[in-house]
Formats: C-alpha cells, structure tokens, sequence
C-alpha cells in the first residue's frame, strides 16, 4: 500500500486565474507610464490649458477666462504664417542634405573593416559629445565677417559673403548638428542587411549601382525613415542655433515661443505657437512614415 501510495502523483499547483495574468503586464508597466504621464502628458496638458487662457497686457494671464483668440492670431498673421514657413522649409532641406550625405557614409562605414570603421565612427559621433551651444559659436566665427571661410573666399577672389545670421548658416549648422543622427539610424539598418543577398546579386549579372539601388536600399528605407523623423522633429523644434545664428531678425518658432514667453510675457500666446508646431510636426512625420513605409512595402512585396 505504501508503494502505491508513493507512486501516485502530486496534485500540480493551480494556474492563476486569467484576470490575474492579464494583470501582470499593466503592473510592470505601470511605474514606466506613471513616469511618461508625469513628466510629458501632464505638461502638455497644462501647456494646452493655458493656450486658452484669455492673456491681458496690464494684469497678464487670466485665469478661468478661455478664449480661442491666440489660436486665430497665429492662424491669420502673416508674420507668424511666415516663420512656420521658414522652420518647415529649413528642417526639410536639412533632413534632405542629411539623407544625401548620411546614408552614403553609413554604408561606407559599414562596408569598412576594424580599426578603421570604429576610427570613423567615432570621428561621426564625436560632435555628440560638444554642446550645441559651443558648436553653434563655432559656427559663428567661422562664418563670420572675419571668419576662415570668409577668408579663404577673399583668397579665391570671390570678396566676402555675407554668411552669418541667414539662412544658410542656419542650416549648414543644423547639418552639422544633425548628421550624426541620420548615420546612427542608417548604420543600423545595415548591420541586419544579409550581405547573401547582396553578393546573389552581383552573381546574377546585376550591376553594383543596380544592386545598390533594387536591393540594398529598399532593405535600409526604414533607417532613412528613422533617421528622416529624427532630424526634421529636432530641426523644427532646435533654439540654440537659430537663436545664435539665425539673430534677431531670422526667426523661427522656437524663438518666437521664447519671445513670448520670456521677453512678451505672453504665455497664453506662447503656448499655443508651441502646440501648433507641435501640431505641424506629428502631421508632417506620420504623412512622411506612411508614404515611405508604403513604399518599402510595395519594394519588398
């Protein structure tokens, strides 16, 4: 009897009721978004609020009193139209210039070999480690009246250029700024590229260029679009070297939410251009995501 006793199995342990299993996963995700809604959601909520708040020039923000004012002013002024032109056109042809030369020298790096590769990748990476308000004085001295690229254009006999606090200073330094961002999320992409694929390729007949055009890149469009959204969002939305660069006179939304904020007092206003470019941004880089993601799936079938 004791034999048969002890041959008989222990009864298992109960599985969990299904409430509680599907309970876990929002448990140990709660901290992480308790943390998101703190530091993100909750401030943009009150920034939100305060966009409609009714603003006055003598007692300043008033509480309680709403208004839809602030959102028509910046839809309906010129100057303002203006400046969002201004931001959305730089950011774009900065994130352009970033594609053109980015993405070529990701696979560059990707197709080089130890110590050279982690020589260049370092050298990609170290203005990661400079602040952009030491990058951005930089800038300013050497595109300044006196400036070496000044200087070497009064050796080539091309006089000088009138450079700093335009356009293109701005975005020569956002370029620079920003390349970083766009090789990472490239590079990326081409360490899961199967160099199989590639080599097949080239066994078949097809040209490198070809290979390069039908098989490399469509593999590597979602690290151009990673690194697209990178780079437009924070061209959109840099201060420092528009502020540096760009002056007084060459605005962008970001130094007109400072302005108002800061020198016009006007928070109520201030608020709403943020949210409005805000705005802008989640619509631009969700159309971007969709077009291209489209065509990456068409190009992979």
């Amino acid at each position: 009897m004791s034999a048969g006793l002890a041959a008989t199995p222990m009864p298992s342990a109960m599985p969990a009721p299904a409430p509680a299993r599907n309970a876990v996963p929002w448990l140990l995700t709660a901290p992480a978004f308790v943390l998101f809604a703190t530091l993100l959601l909750a401030p943009l909520l009150l920034t939100a609020v305060l966009s409609f708040n009714v603003y006055d020039a003598a007692t300043g923000v008033k509480a309680g009193q709403y208004t839809l004012e602030h959102y028509a002013h910046v839809f309906s002024d010129d100057y303002y139209l203006a400046i969002f032109w201004r931001t959305f056109w730089i950011s774009m042809l900065v994130t352009l210039i970033c594609v053109a030369v980015g993405a070529p020298e990701a696979y560059v790096l990707s197709r080089m070999r130890n110590p050279w590769r982690a020589v260049l990748l370092l050298v990609v990476l170290a203005p990661l480690l400079v602040s952009v308000v030491v990058r951005a004085f930089g800038w300013s001295m050497l595109l300044g009246p006196e400036g070496l690229v000044n200087g070497l254009l009064r050796a080539l006999g091309i006089g000088p250029v009138k450079m700093l606090y335009t356009e293109i200073a701005v975005v020569v330094a956002l370029v620079h700024v920003m390349m970083p961002f766009m090789v990472i999320a490239v590079w990326t992409s081409l360490q899961k590229l199967d160099a199989g694929v590639e080599n097949a390729a080239l066994s078949l007949g097809a040209s490198p260029f070809t290979t390069l055009r039908r098989v490399v890149l469509p593999q590597v469009m979602p690290g151009v679009l990673s690194g697209s959204l990178i780079v437009f969002g924070l061209s959109a939305s840099s201060f420092a070297i528009p502020g540096l660069l760009g002056g007084r006179r060459l605005k962008m939304v970001a130094t007109v939410v400072y302005d108002e904020y800061l020198h016009e007092l006007n928070w109520p206003l201030g608020a709403t251009v943020a949210l409005v470019l805000l705005a802008a941004n989640l619509v631009i880089m969700l159309s971007l995501n969709r077009m291209v993601e489209g065509r990456y799936k068409k190009a992979l079938g």
